[in-house]
């Protein structure tokens, strides 16, 4: 795991471009960088409606550009920052490299394999960075804690983790490609790529497999290429992990999923409770550590989000402190493998 502390990057700022705004991760992707210290300076996107109208007003400063080239082209621009549709996110980082510049996209950071295995290739060339935001690590004060916590042996060795990701579908909001296999990847590509980032990075797993992995549509079969459901059963060099991913989050619910991560130690344990706390704490970003002397609740609300920090600083420095290299290919890689040999449970079968 890496050192949160890190230099701020030098004056003049880091100048930073969107491209692609088709999902509204991106705000969280560039309040990183531009909290940071960086400067978003351009954006393109086809549409000037729905987000990036939304956007424009959040960035006033930054000027619409009719063409990525525009921002491809620009010597000045060191970090694009895209979330398009899941399924070109990969072309557009392969561009961005080959320009010269950094890269920093919403997961999954690619929907096949073949992309994973050209991303590879392109990067080793052009020695740039390719990373993905895995926001659910990098933006939850609750999970930048566990990690100081368990980078200082707070619970001993971590034998497993437990990841659930609940989503409310939310479908007339939605646009169309959500609900394309094609374009969105898939459930286990899509939204447990987090889990499979979190399992590497808190086991410290230097081998890893899927052992086992199911997807299905319980319950929509007016979106056909829709996955509402999926689950996966890890393994690791002495470790385990299990996670389970769904569209079922309940309109009742105050948040959009009850996120969790359970990590199992040798010396205790810490659940995460992302996004809410039944109990009734207010917001997110909740931990709760057992150990041999007591069970605590740990206050996780003055917690520095260090990703956006680390990454530019590894954009001046060219350096790997925000995340490595080959950590941000594998945890795509299991997800894409997960994906790719899921057992399909049919509506109505029993497990």
């Amino acid at each position: 795991m890496t050192n949160p502390r890190r230099p701020i990057p030098p004056t003049p700022p880091i100048r930073v471009a969107a491209i692609g705004l088709e999902h509204a991760h991106i705000f969280g992707m560039t309040q990183a960088v531009v909290s940071a210290g960086a400067e978003l300076v351009a954006y393109a996107h086809p549409d000037a409606q729905g987000l990036a109208a939304v956007y424009a007003k959040a960035h006033p400063n930054a000027r619409a550009v009719a063409e990525p080239k525009q921002i491809l082209e620009d010597a000045s621009i060191q970090l694009v920052l895209c979330a398009a549709v899941n399924a070109d996110r990969a072309s557009i980082g392969l561009e961005v490299m080959r320009h010269g510049k950094d890269f920093m996209t919403d997961k999954p950071g690619m929907t096949t394999l073949e992309q994973l295995a050209e991303l590879r290739r392109v990067q080793a060339e052009t020695g740039r960075i390719y990373s993905v935001c895995f926001s659910e690590r990098f933006e939850n004060r609750a999970t930048v804690r566990a990690s100081e916590l368990v980078s200082g042996g707070a619970i001993g060795r971590v034998l497993q983790t437990v990841g659930l990701g609940p989503h409310r579908m939310n479908a007339p909001s939605r646009p169309a490609w959500y609900f394309e296999r094609a374009r969105y990847g898939g459930i286990l590509c899509d939204i447990a790529s987090h889990q499979m980032d979190q399992f590497l990075h808190f086991t410290g797993a230097r081998e890893a497999r899927v052992v086992a992995s199911r997807i299905a549509n319980h319950a929509h079969p007016e979106y056909p290429g829709l996955e509402d459901f999926g689950e996966a059963l890890l393994e690791g060099d002495g470790c385990s992990g299990y996670l389970r991913v769904d569209w079922f989050t309940p309109d009742g619910l105050s948040s959009w999923g009850d996120g969790r991560l359970s990590l199992l130690g040798s010396e205790g344990f810490i659940e995460i409770r992302k996004n809410v706390d039944l109990a009734g704490r207010p917001d997110g970003s909740h931990l709760f550590l057992v150990d041999g002397k007591q069970t605590r609740y740990v206050d996780c609300s003055q917690v520095e989000l260090p990703y956006g920090r680390q990454l530019l600083g590894d954009v001046v420095n060219r350096t790997e402190t925000a995340m490595s290299q080959a950590h941000c290919f594998r945890a795509c890689e299991l997800a894409l493998e997960a994906q790719a040999g899921a057992e399909r449970l049919e509506p109505g079968r029993r497990a």
